[in-house]
């Protein structure tokens, strides 16, 4: 099992709407998602599927999260992540931050993860990218109900 890359990361915001379009034009990334329901908003950083910036209005972050680090693996990888997380005592969870044994498959991208909490409770994801097209109507399912 290798890490091969970062992936993501993610950054809590006051002003969601002023840090996207900072982003976007000062920092020159291309919105990959925006979520204003949700408080999110998701920058591609190089090409379309190859690292990601999340920005979350305080507050908004899912699983209660503080710090968030997704480190990009094979898919093989992500999918042996689970048993050998448990065998580490370390609980693997869903997108939504339940105890899970599979791997979420996240349709808009499409990408398949499994998060984890690191000795200080930060939110550590291993990702990899689906090779199949976007899916948002998908939403966010167990890796079992992918389709």
């Amino acid at each position: 099992m290798g890490v091969h890359g970062l992936f993501e990361t993610h950054l809590t915001v006051a002003d969601l709407e002023r840090s996207v379009s900072f982003y976007r034009d000062v920092v020159g990334l291309p919105v990959a998602l925006e979520l204003p329901e949700r408080g999110a908003a998701f920058h591609w950083i190089g090409r379309p599927g190859q690292a990601m910036l999340g920005l979350w209005s305080i507050g908004s972050a899912p699983m209660g999260m503080r710090l968030h680090v997704a480190f990009a693996m094979a898919l093989e990888d992500v999918r042996a992540a689970p048993g050998r997380l448990r065998a580490e005592g370390i609980q693997p969870l869903s997108f939504f931050g339940e105890p899970t044994d599979e791997p979420s498959v996240i349709g808009w991208m499409p990408a398949a993860a499994i998060y984890f909490e690191d000795p200080d409770r930060h939110m550590l994801e291993y990702i990899a990218m689906l090779d199949a097209s976007p899916k948002p109507e998908l939403g966010i399912v167990p890796w079992s109900q992918r389709g």
